[in-house]
């Protein structure tokens, strides 16, 4: 297994066709839980008599029922959760996509089935889910389904791998088999095979039935076989750096590894006027849907701001953050701390269990109400519902300083919600800050539609379960 390109977005090809075998499933599903309903209800030749009007609503049903799935993070190639965490995560998706297709048979009476079969069809499809996906842990856990990856180096840059990926589920699509030992490195793998060469690279790659060789050296011009590495592209192998494969892997840049002339010369980061109206189209639509469905909780939060600190404090929190192209302007939000939060005048990092933050505010924080005024931010144009997280100028000064690559984060417009909001928990400290920067970077170099659409999807799990709260 590898990673699949789907407008510009790397997508685990195990999981690709997961979703699309569930669909089918779930199709199947509908039309036995309709034969069920028959069968029971009106006898077995009422199915025959309403075959031809299936199809559309079976269709609807697996589509609708996969992305419901997808919102409680079930096609998340990382996630860690137990049997009981999948369990509740299946039920939610079910019973999302239950209420879903009860709301569009409502709107649309001609497109409606008997009740009866939505319930049979969704017992039926959360049965068949449960054992596809057990079905799927179980192959995708065996080595013969995954890319066998062979990393040339073993000294600090080879040692990013062992690191940033030591769990499993880090490891989805791919197997390890080794790491070469390069002359004038300093090993520093713990826990992983080390290689000693005694035979060429090509020859060595073949006969361990290679995929892929990721070139992770710490002084790349000097011990570079780029003749070795040259056969094993003629003999159908991979050859990587180890910033593409991360990018492939664990959908980040590594900004520790990226060369200047990397970040500048590559041919996926690219941008036109037409993709620029069609992402403005998304935030507008975006925002007004989630401004119809989120008003009472929004007038609620207000009400309950005022309750506790009185009716003259206010509801709002406005404040400068950096956005597109290092431009300032005032982001909104619903107040969470004190009033006096920063009283001294001095910007201050949030921490957990910080003491300015109210009992609300520790709500609609882990909840991430508080975010939801700055839909009239992405209105106004000052932002997007899709991008990095906006950042204080204080914070932006101190942090492209220290960490490369920093400002390019602000070649897009900063979002509500972002694909470093979702890969990475809420970040306090510059190392925070330098790991989803990497995600940040991804995304400037990776978004399309399709990202953005993904990323909302999944941004229903980190409200949820409240994931990266503080």
């Amino acid at each position: 297994m590898a990673t699949v390109r789907v407008f510009n977005h790397h997508v685990h090809t195990s999981f690709y066709w997961l979703a699309l075998i569930d669909v089918a499933l779930l199709v199947l599903a509908f039309y036995g839980g309709t034969y069920i309903h028959c069968f029971i209800e009106m006898g077995p030749g009422a199915f025959q008599a309403h075959f031809q009007e299936i199809p559309g609503r079976a269709l609807t049903f697996g589509i609708l029922s996969v992305l419901c799935l997808g919102a409680m993070g079930l096609y998340e190639p990382r996630m860690r959760e137990g049997r009981s965490g999948i369990l509740i995560r299946t039920m939610g998706g079910f019973s999302a996509s239950l209420l879903l297709m009860s709301g569009i048979f409502l709107l649309l009476p001609d497109f409606s089935l008997w009740s009866g079969v939505l319930l049979y069809a969704t017992v039926a499809s959360f049965a068949a889910n449960l054992i596809s996906h057990q079905a799927f842990t179980n192959l995708t856990d065996l080595d013969q389904f995954k890319s066998r990856v062979l990393v040339y180096g073993s000294g600090s840059a080879a040692s990013t791998i062992t690191s940033s990926m030591r769990r499993k589920t880090d490891r989805q699509g791919f197997s390890i088999v080794g790491f070469v030992r390069v002359a004038g490195e300093e090993p520093r793998i713990t826990g992983e095979r080390i290689i000693n060469l005694r035979q060429p690279l090509a020859e060595y790659a073949k006969q361990t039935e290679i995929d892929q060789i990721v070139v992770a050296l710490d002084n790349k011009r000097d011990h570079t076989p780029s003749d070795e590495l040259f056969k094993c592209r003629l003999q159908g192998i991979k050859v990587l750096n180890l910033v593409n494969f991360f990018e492939r892997e664990a959908g980040k840049i590594l900004v520790d590894f990226a060369t200047p002339g990397w970040m500048t010369l590559t041919e996926d980061l690219r941008s036109n006027a037409s993709s620029g109206l069609t992402k403005r189209c998304f935030d507008i639509t975006a925002s007004f849907v989630l401004l119809l469905g989120t008003w009472p909780i929004m007038l609620i939060t207000a009400l309950a701001i005022w309750v506790e600190d009185g009716f003259r404090s206010p509801v709002f929190f406005s404040q400068e953050r950096v956005g597109l192209g290092g431009k300032a302007f005032k982001v909104i939000k619903f107040r969470s701390m004190s009033v006096d939060a920063e009283g001294d005048g001095k910007a201050r990092w949030a921490t957990k269990n910080d003491s300015r933050v109210t009992k609300v505010g520790s709500f609609i924080r882990r909840t991430r109400i508080d975010e939801l005024p700055q839909i009239f931010n992405v209105l106004a144009g000052d932002m997007a519902f899709i991008g990095p997280r906006p950042e204080r100028p204080e914070f932006v000064r101190q942090l492209a300083e220290t960490i490369p690559y920093y400002n390019s984060r602000h070649a897009v417009k900063p979002g509500i919600t972002g694909w470093a909001q979702l890969c990475y928990p809420y970040g306090a400290s510059e190392e925070d800050a330098r790991q989803k920067l990497q995600f940040d970077l991804y995304y400037v170099k990776n978004q399309s539609l399709f990202l953005d659409f993904m990323i909302t999807l999944n941004t229903v799990e980190v409200v949820l379960f409240g994931k990266g709260a503080r």
